[in-house]
């Protein structure tokens, strides 16, 4: 068993969790780890107490909700996308693909709750390699989906006659997004350049960003551009683009009524044609922020690891990125698929007790090319086209 040594401060036993059996000195990160398995435990984790058992069982009961909010959610999202005719097209495959990615993710969690209920990282290295390579998929394939998905977004609305992905577009485009995850998931698997290894309670794993030495910093700097910042740039850059697009035709066709000496030039769509803008800023808005929440977090205690000052980093406060992670997985599915008409019909027609109520007409089609932008700010602008 490893103690506490001596130089723990009594006021440093007080400010962070431990755990303590009668008698005993409070334990560090890495007590119940085999002598041969101790390599695994960084030296930074090293000079923490390890947290009492509650914390660990608070952690697996957020996580185990997670789990299961993922798996009806993205279960849902693949069921009916995957087996509706009318959700069959290029833009919709986005979505597909995203929920793949998520389920993804939540594969980890059964893992991390027979972690947390053994209080250490069961596996040991063979165990973080698996839970690590599937974040790190999962994680940067995410993240390139919501890149692609704004992407098909931009296109489609900004030319929806033409701009409309085709079902082979739409896979080569996917295939993208998991060749995009591969090389910052293989090369710390196979210790070709980094390495996975536990953080914060021990109970999880991520690749290495607290070791001090030239190669672990450039390591964390690329992976921060390739899974961060680059689709964080194209994200940004489609949005915007969307936004001026539908700005300047807005005021085309305002200015184009005002010519006319009418009120406008949807018939009886008004107030869905004064609320194009409002919905896709909102839309836009909604993916861009939970791409924010999710991954910032993490990429900002990364890089504190591996620039910055170490001691920010205590293993509760390496926790939370984590669970942020999880937490957006699990609102992917409705984020993306909830406000889309035809899913929505069709959650109505085959889940009925979920309550869910949406009007046949509510995605008809007009003349104007505002209406158009409607529908296809809701992903459904392709079935438009071919109804």
């Amino acid at each position: 068993m490893f103690l506490v040594n001596e130089t723990l401060s009594e006021g440093a036993a007080m400010l962070l969790p431990m755990a303590r059996t009668a008698g005993e000195m409070p334990k560090l990160l890495g007590w119940n780890l085999p002598p041969e398995e101790q390599y695994l435990v960084h030296d930074h984790w090293k000079g923490f107490p390890a947290p009492p058992y509650y914390m660990h069982l608070m952690l697996a009961m957020i996580y185990f909700v997670l789990m299961n909010t993922s798996i009806i959610g993205n279960g849902i999202v693949l069921w009916i996308f995957g087996t509706s005719k009318s959700l069959r097209n290029g833009s919709n495959m986005f979505i597909i693909n995203l929920a793949i990615f998520d389920l993804l993710m939540m594969c980890e969690m059964p893992m991390f709750l027979v972690n947390s209920f053994s209080e250490r990282l069961v596996g040991y290295g063979l165990g973080c390699s698996i839970y690590a390579a599937l974040g790190s998929m999962s994680g940067i394939g995410g993240a390139i989906s919501n890149a692609v998905i704004a992407f098909d977004r931009y296109r489609t609305i900004s030319n929806p006659l033409d701009g409309r992905l085709s079902r082979v577009q739409a896979a080569l485009l996917i295939c993208l997004t998991w060749l995009w995850t591969m090389p910052f998931t293989l090369l710390p698997l196979f210790e070709i350049w980094g390495r996975y290894i536990p953080e914060g309670y021990l109970t999880t794993c991520s690749f290495d960003y607290l070791t001090d030495d030239q190669d672990t910093r450039v390591f964390v700097g690329c992976i921060f551009t390739w899974a961060y910042a680059i689709p964080m740039v194209f994200i940004c850059y489609f949005y915007a683009r969307l936004f001026g697009h539908v700005r300047q035709h807005e005021l085309m066709l305002k200015n184009q009524a005002r010519k006319m000496n009418v009120e406008s030039l949807t018939a009886n769509r008004n107030e869905k044609a004064q609320a194009v803008e409002m919905r896709i800023a909102k839309a836009a808005f909604t993916i861009f922020f939970l791409f924010v929440c999710s991954w910032t977090p993490y990429a900002i205690v990364t890089m504190i690891g591996a620039f910055g000052d170490r001691t920010l980093l205590t293993p509760f406060v390496t926790m939370l990125p984590a669970v942020c992670c999880k937490i957006v997985s699990c609102l992917d599915p409705w984020v993306y698929a909830i406000s889309h008409p035809k899913y929505r019909q069709e959650l109505e027609r085959r889940l009925p007790w979920m309550g869910i109520k949406e009007a046949e007409d509510n995605v008809s089609t007009t003349e104007s090319k505002a209406t158009v932008v409607v529908d296809q700010a809701t992903g459904n602008g392709g079935d438009n086209a071919t109804n």
